[in-house]
């Protein structure tokens, strides 16, 4: 099976720079597999480091605070490889590159799972938790979908925020709401 998990990927560069992003993971038998669209930065210092961290948590916070630009979490040394994980994650795994497959758009990075560990429990996602990573993705992609698809997607995510919505989940979909109104009132393009 070929299924997507949204995780939090960390990745550090040669000079000490580190990019926190959302960014879908694949498991393809003992593959971990990343695919992020060019240009991205993440990509850059993955194909820079060999070597990234991936970050399962359940604040929604991180995955709303990158796509509009609060990058700013806490970090800790990874076990080992070279780079760094969030502090507050459940749970993270240590990757090194092994494969690179190049494409126009979206090449992919195969690579080996070399540490796991698990700091706290994972007790689920709460409907509201699920729809913020949706309208994460939809922040992420503004500029290619048509306005009334965003509207509808909107309108119905907005049932799970109402119904079981916490301080986080609210916070977080404010910080989206607010990344919308300012592309709209940029006259960002919409297809």
């Amino acid at each position: 099976m070929n299924y997507i998990f949204e995780t939090i990927v960390t990745v550090r560069g040669d000079a000490g720079r580190t990019q926190v992003t959302p960014l879908g993971v694949r498991q393809q038998g003992d593959w971990v597999v990343l695919a992020p669209f060019k240009p991205s930065l993440t990509l850059d210092l993955l194909l820079q480091s060999r070597a990234a961290v991936i970050n399962c948590t359940d604040d929604v916070r991180v995955f709303a605070g990158c796509i509009v630009g609060r990058r700013d979490w806490p970090l800790v040394p990874a076990t080992r490889v070279d780079g760094v994980r969030l502090a507050s994650c459940l749970a993270h795994e240590e990757i090194e590159l092994a494969e690179f497959i190049d494409h126009a758009q979206r090449p992919q990075l195969r690579c080996r799972s070399v540490h796991r560990e698990t700091h706290a429990p994972f007790r689920g996602f709460n409907r509201a938790q699920a729809a913020v990573i949706e309208a994460a993705i939809l922040v992420s992609r503004l500029s290619i979908l048509p306005a009334g698809k965003l509207e509808a997607e909107l309108e119905y995510l907005k049932i799970a925020i109402d119904k079981t919505a916490g301080e986080s989940e609210l916070q977080a979909w404010g910080w989206l709401m607010e990344a919308i109104a300012a592309h709209r009132d940029s006259g960002g393009p919409t297809r």
